[in-house]
Order: C-alpha cells, then structure tokens, then sequence
C-alpha cells in the first residue's frame, strides 16, 4: 500500500502544481486581459514601477506574472512545474508514508 499511496501522491502534485499556478496569478490579479485594476498584482505593478523610474523592468516577477497570466505557461515550464511538483508530492508521501 505504501507504494502505491507514494505513487497516487506524486502524480496528484505532477497534475495540481501546473494548474495551480495560473490559477493563483489570476486570482492575484494578473487576467488574460492584463493586471486587474484595484488587486495585490496592480499593487504590485505599481510599487516595481516607482522602484524602477516609473517602468516596470523586463524579467521582473511582474512583467513575469503579467505574461503568464495573458499568454499561459509554455510546454516546457508546465513541464517543470509537472515534475517538481511530483517530485516535492512524491517526498512528502515517502516521508510520511
């Protein structure tokens, strides 16, 4: 049974993390249509923009969160977030399990 339960684990975090990610940037405020006016990712925008002279600097983990939320995660970074979050799922189960 412990197999299997590590098994059901890692695959739960390899399907629930690349779900989850998208879902929590919009949740935040980073749309499809841009940052939500009045949300923590408009709060956000504004204070990288003061910080940086009054434009948010490429790469930043905003102008990251706003392309993610417009565009979605590409292949390669579902990917990633599949298996990272399997591994991290597949740890937990074996410590606990």
């Amino acid at each position: 049974m412990g197999l299997l339960s590590w098994a059901a684990a890692a695959v739960i975090g390899g399907v629930a993390a690349p779900l989850a990610v998208p879902a929590v940037l919009g949740a935040v405020g980073f749309t499809s249509v841009g940052i939500a006016a009045g949300s923590y990712a408009a709060g956000w925008m504004s204070a990288a923009a003061i910080a940086n002279g009054g434009g948010v600097a490429a790469g930043s983990l905003v102008a990251i969160g706003q392309s993610v939320g417009m565009a979605g995660l590409s292949t390669g970074v579902t990917a990633a977030l599949g298996g990272a979050g399997a591994a991290a799922s597949g740890a937990v189960a074996a410590i606990l399990i």
